[in-house]
């Protein structure tokens, strides 16, 4: 299987995230994807990548929680290493832009800053010709409205969807994406989220962890893992009626696709 959103560079990690990454492998995790959260976590990232070269990509980008009245300066080295990992001889490729976006679930102080740092990277993805991670959080209007407005050609994933059908429908309304599902599908209350997978449909999932976050049942309450991501992919098949199988190689042919894997 492929993770196609883990952080297992965080400090929440030991070793710089190899026991957890070997680990994955050992279970049958074949690729994980390593998006960075801020400036800060780039190092440990590559660092991490270059460990494991073949079965991890990075994806660079500004995350909407990091956004603030200096999100420029802050942008500029990050929008300086996406260009240059495309011509790396070192062989550090950043495979999409991201994690970005907007998030107004702890704080709306920066909701302005946050919309013109997200429609600035979806230009840069569009000049890169790079997919794009979307992090959306108590802000889908505004991030469509910026999609909206930036008219992106480039594939785009709504990374952590766990929302229903009705925001299914209202997002294709504008673009059509792919949809991020992770731990949150095997949560109790997350009904919507279940009733949303047959609107998606199995050609536009994408399986992810998040981790350290958000681990499935029955680990929940855990620092989540990539290895886990077999539990996101079994719920996803006891909801649509598949095999576990079946939804394992229909998501990492769609990770292939999205990523240029």
């Amino acid at each position: 299987m492929i993770d196609t959103h883990t952080h297992p560079y965080l400090e929440q990690f030991e070793e710089g995230g190899y026991g957890v990454v070997q680990a994955a492998l050992d279970a049958g995790v074949s690729h994980m994807v390593l998006p960075n959260v801020d400036a800060s976590t780039i190092s440990p990232m590559i660092a991490l990548h270059r460990r494991f070269p073949e079965n991890t990509s990075i994806a660079l980008g500004l995350h909407p929680t990091e956004v603030g009245a200096d999100w420029e300066q802050v942008l500029a080295p990050i929008e300086e290493l996406l260009r240059k990992t495309l011509v790396d001889s070192d062989g550090i490729r950043a495979v999409a832009v991201g994690e970005v976006g907007i998030d107004l679930y702890w704080d709306k102080s920066y909701r302005e800053q946050q919309l013109l740092a997200f429609a600035r990277q979806l230009r840069l993805a569009m000049q890169l010709r790079l997919p794009v991670i979307i992090h959306c959080r108590e802000a889908l209007d505004d991030t469509l409205d910026v999609i909206r407005e930036v008219k992106p050609d480039i594939p785009l994933v709504f990374h952590s969807f766990t929302s229903g059908p009705e925001a299914v429908r209202k997002i294709r309304e504008v673009c059509d994406p792919m949809f991020g599902i992770n731990g949150v599908v095997t949560y109790k209350n997350a009904q919507d989220l279940r009733d949303a997978l047959p609107v998606i449909g199995l050609d536009r999932i994408l399986l992810e962890t998040d981790a350290p976050y958000l681990a499935p049942v029955p680990k929940r309450g855990r620092r989540n893992e990539p290895s886990y991501v077999h539990w996101v992919c079994g719920k996803v098949a006891e909801t649509l009626g598949l095999s576990p199988e079946t939804v394992e190689e229909a998501t990492d042919n769609n990770a292939r696709r999205f990523f240029s894997l």
